[in-house]
């Protein structure tokens, strides 16, 4: 991560200048309903309903409209490596979301085991050193819908999840500005949601000491050169580079030091994966422990080609797509057309950082008419590859099998 080298006073402005327009935000989409539209996943009818009722959103799957779950048509993921601001998935855990943020009025407050407690501005934020970082935002359930046999909740196909580049100030920075006291072992985020019942535990999630002060994690308050949209997070969001999305808290105002280790429902029961490899167990086993969902894995994926897809017999076959290492770069992408016998080499595209998508690209020989099925994997800078069969648990975390597309050569 390095600092921006931008001249910030003018940025200043111009963030509070189109702020202004959000907070004034007029609600222009129909009032979300209690609804859920199934998908044409494994088990469940074909339906993929289309919308573009939400506001700074273009054309989304509508998973559920109440909290907003959208996913990101997959053909967006083709166009390049960053994802279009009014094309990145979403995802909330409660429908109580402000619809618009007085922004003059906005203040993040860092307490608990402190020296120095703070109420911060935007004005505050904007004018600490700044950083930029390419991340890939992914929720710890995409793909969830592909699990078999199926599980409970939202049933992602693979676009829920978006890379952008985030720009914000360091963590570490807001936290030493409060003077961390001895004892510190975690920190705490909380945001302006709130939840749909009184009995309903505020959406809040925590980070180690050590792991909320190593520099990279960050308040972000730009994705992609732009201000957050209100429905990923303006106006600051926590981005945690590497980990799974439900630790970046969105809408961020408040954020607390613990001296003792956090125990609230979304760390000590909710997304918990078994500890276990792959976090994968058998269906129906029981008597495992638990740990909190963490580090995101390796995963590559085609885009310019799906099961839909016709080519044609006796030419040349370009193929092209995506990958991301998890939590570390992508070493290398290997396609293979004959059931993962054999695999090649692909060229790799420009390296935007760890933490980013990559491209990458081949040319397979001209394939003979019938079916022509390819697969994808991945193998990160630590040496993970991609599994060659699907991990399950309950929670429907962590998919990352090698993806395959089914071709018909005519």
């Amino acid at each position: 991560m390095s600092s921006s080298d931008r001249d910030q006073a003018p940025s200043r402005r111009r963030f509070l200048a189109q702020a202004t327009l959000v907070s004034g935000l007029a609600v222009t989409y129909p009032a979300w309903a209690d609804s859920f539209v199934d998908l044409g996943l494994p088990g469940g009818p074909s339906q993929r309903e289309l919308t573009g009722a939400f506001p700074q959103k273009g054309r989304m799957v509508l998973q559920r409209s109440r909290a907003p779950l959208l996913e990101t048509p997959f053909e967006t993921f083709d166009r390049g490596v960053f994802t279009p601001n009014n094309q990145f998935f979403v995802r909330w855990h409660w429908a109580v979301i402000p619809e618009a943020v007085d922004v003059a009025s906005f203040k993040v407050a860092v307490r608990g085991h402190v020296n120095n407690p703070l109420s911060l501005s935007m004005a505050d934020f904007l004018k600490m050193p700044r950083v930029e970082l390419a991340a890939v935002n992914q929720c710890s359930g995409n793909s969830r819908g592909y699990f078999q046999p199926r599980v409970a909740g939202g049933q992602w196909g693979n676009g829920a999840m978006g890379n952008a580049r985030w720009t914000g100030v360091r963590l570490r920075d807001v936290l030493d500005r409060a003077g961390i006291k001895n004892g510190a072992v975690a920190v705490r985020f909380n945001g302006l949601d709130q939840p749909s019942v009184d009995s309903g535990p505020d959406f809040i999630k925590s980070l180690d000491i050590e792991h909320a002060r190593d520099g990279e994690v960050m308040l972000a308050f730009e994705m992609n050169g732009e201000q957050l949209p209100l429905l990923n997070g303006f106006p600051l969001r926590l981005i945690v580079p590497g980990w799974y999305s439900t630790y970046w808290l969105k809408m961020l105002n408040d954020i607390e030091v613990l001296d003792a280790p956090d125990q609230n429902f979304w760390m000590a029961t909710a997304y918990r994966i078994p500890d276990t490899p792959h976090a994968s167990v058998t269906p129906g086993q029981t008597g495992f422990k638990t740990v909190p969902i963490n580090r995101m894995v390796p995963r590559s994926f085609f885009t310019n080609v799906t099961d839909k897809t016709t080519v044609k017999a006796d030419a040349a076959l370009p193929v092209r797509g995506i990958a991301f290492g998890g939590d570390c770069g992508v070493a290398a992408v290997e396609v293979s057309a004959d059931q993962g016998k054999s695999w090649k080499k692909t060229t790799l595209g420009r390296d935007a950082g760890a933490y980013s998508f990559r491209q990458w690209s081949t040319e397979l020989a001209p394939p003979r008419s019938g079916k022509l099925t390819l697969q994808v994997r991945c193998t990160n800078t630590k040496g993970e590859v991609q599994p060659s069969e699907p991990n399950w648990n309950g929670g429907g975390y962590m998919r990352n099998v090698i993806e395959q597309v089914e071709l018909t050569v005519a």
